[in-house]
């Protein structure tokens, strides 16, 4: 009775852990929406001033290369085992796994950038919690109208894993201070004595402009 009193107290230690830093991000990107847009001083359309904003805001606009950076989480769904062709979901087993990703995206024209990622990525299991694994993973960025664009991603992961990972990152919501986006992505890994794997995972994040 007691070790399974243990065990429901560390699981939900564990769930209330990665509920805290995953509202901890979406806060960040909140809190820096409304800073700028409490920031934003108002001037007569017809000034000087006010036309002077417009031509710096248009020159800023259209210079390249820009340096943007990013914060996210990513959760897996589903991941395949290519050799066996069973499928193996993020949540069975009481086994959750959750990856915080950050990186830099170099915009080096509205058609093209590049991106360099790093993703620290948390194992839930047993009612217990651990720093799993970090994958690096940088990619070329084609990036098309309406705010959607296509990565293509190597990936490197500390547990001997390798492989590559197209990305479709759509923005749906915009701000003055940050970009909001979803992204679905198709991580396929080789090595580390396994078998290939082909995943599906879901990520939620926000680009600072």
């Amino acid at each position: 009775m007691k070790k399974n009193l243990q065990a429901s107290s560390g699981k939900t230690i564990n769930r209330i852990a990665i509920k805290t830093m995953m509202i901890t991000f979406i806060m960040a990107g909140v809190l820096a929406s409304r800073q700028a847009n409490a920031q934003v001083k108002v001037v007569p359309p017809d000034s000087i001033e006010y036309q002077g904003t417009l031509y710096q805001k248009a020159k800023a606009k259209s210079a390249y290369p820009k340096v943007v950076g990013y914060m996210s989480f990513i959760l897996p769904l589903e991941t395949l085992n290519l050799s066996t062709g069973k499928f193996a979901p993020n949540f069975s087993d009481h086994t959750t796994t959750i990856g915080f990703p950050v990186g830099v995206n170099v915009l080096y024209s509205e058609k093209f950038g590049f991106s360099y990622e790093f993703t620290p990525n948390i194992k839930v299991a047993g009612g217990t919690s651990k720093m799993n694994d970090i994958l690096f993973d940088p990619g070329t960025m084609f990036r098309f109208e309406h705010g959607f664009t296509i990565i293509s991603r190597l990936a490197f992961d500390t547990n001997g894993r390798y492989g590559f990972t197209p990305v479709f990152n759509q923005v749906y919501a915009r701000t003055q201070a940050v970009n909001y986006f979803v992204a679905l992505s198709l991580p396929t890994r080789f090595g580390a004595s396994e078998a290939a794997t082909l995943g599906l995972n879901v990520q939620f994040g926000f680009t600072f402009n």
